[in-house]
């Protein structure tokens, strides 16, 4: 692995989900799993390849081959009888994610998981943020502009992005569907350790400047967008997302504009 990322492993036996399940299992005072999902269009609409656990005790990260595991990454059970999907419905479990909606989506829809115990660091930025609130801010500006990081490490984290960018995304060229090629390209494996290894430091960040309403009003939103997420008139690209849910956009006359998330 790259100076400057976590520790990963791929998981991609019954065995080694089983014995991931050993080490994420019992809840914790403080969230300590923070998660990511890829795939060929992520939603109910393509399929899920990989699920990226950070266990934050550990500082590691581990990669759920969902690809080559199927429905039995998430059934396989633990000698208790618990499997992932016990766990990422449980309450209790707390599960961080950066904006949950079209991972909710894609688990709920492919796999039947009901997603409960999240936390969302999108929702909490746009809580946290001294200015207008009307626009979501996307991953790597939340970074950018939160992330206890030094100018160099901020430059290394969107370099590695955009490496595996450059792998899957068609318009620099490539194709979603190296996260199904085996074994994975270094530069991917980067990539999802990349988006979840600085999470824990977003989330203490930004949930610690949060008084006690807005911290009530982010778990309601939370939830709300698990609820949503798995409504049949969920629209996984749809043009409302990129507004955050405290201030709607102000209907205009004739064509609307639509700006950017910042």
């Amino acid at each position: 692995m790259a100076s400057g990322s976590s520790p990963s492993t791929l998981v991609d036996t019954a065995a080694e989900v089983v014995s991931l399940i050993n080490t994420i299992k019992t809840p914790t005072a403080l969230p300590s799993l923070f998660l990511d999902l890829e795939g060929v269009s992520l939603c109910r609409h393509g399929s899920l390849s990989i699920l990226t656990i950070y266990v934050l005790p550990e500082r590691h990260a581990y990669l759920v081959d969902v690809h080559t595991l199927g429905t039995a990454a998430f059934t396989v059970a633990s000698p208790d009888g618990t499997t992932l999907k016990t766990i990422l419905e449980s309450p209790h479990i707390a599960k961080v994610f950066f904006d949950v909606r079209n991972d909710s989506d894609a688990l709920y829809a492919l796999y039947s998981i009901d997603l409960k115990g999240v936390e969302d660091v999108q929702l909490m930025e746009n809580a946290a943020r001294p200015g207008r609130r009307r626009f979501i801010m996307g991953l790597e500006k939340t970074i950018r502009a939160y992330a206890p990081l030094t100018a160099a490490q901020k430059l290394a984290w969107s370099a590695a992005k955009e490496r595996g960018a450059a792998l899957f995304h068609p318009s620099k060229g490539g194709s979603y569907q190296v996260f199904n090629k085996r074994p994975l390209d270094d530069d991917i494996v980067r990539y999802c350790v990349n988006d979840v290894q600085h999470l824990p430091g977003l989330r203490d960040k930004l949930w610690g400047s949060l008084g006690s309403d807005w911290r009530r009003r982010v778990v309601e939103e939370t939830e709300k967008r698990i609820k949503e997420s798995q409504a049949a008139t969920y629209d996984p690209q749809g043009e409302s997302k990129k507004f955050g849910p405290w201030e709607r956009p102000t209907p205009r006359v004739g064509n609307r504009l639509w700006e950017r998330i910042l």
